[in-house]
């Protein structure tokens, strides 16, 4: 019998889950991004890697989110923050044990420096 599967912490933590729309603009193909809703999650950082890429200092911050499950949330989905920072998501996001009851994924920021 499989052991029912149980979030590591509380989904207690409120972003934002903004989809792609893509525009033509001039026969460029834009993409936006638009908020699909709120959700509750939870976050579980693993700090910074810092690194230098053709002279640039970056520092890629990476992060656990568990939440419950919805079919919109997508590899193309970008988590925002409260505070605005942004976090794609990487990879396609896990479907616990294929219940449709919780959704398991990592998310990476960017951030850039001189």
């Amino acid at each position: 019998m499989m052991k029912a599967y149980r979030p590591s912490l509380p989904f207690t933590f409120p972003v934002r889950l903004l989809g792609p729309t893509k525009k033509s603009i001039n026969g460029v193909l834009k993409k936006d991004y638009i908020q699909i809703a709120i959700i509750n999650i939870s976050f579980k950082t693993f700090g910074g890697t810092e690194t230098e890429k053709n002279g640039t200092y970056n520092i890629i911050d990476t992060a656990q989110i568990e939440t419950w499950y919805r079919p919109d949330i997508k590899s193309d989905c970008i988590i925002e923050t409260m505070d605005e920072k942004r976090y794609e998501i990487l990879g396609e996001p896990e479907n616990i044990n294929m219940r449709n009851q919780f959704i398991k994924f990592k998310v990476q920021r960017v951030k850039g420096g001189a």
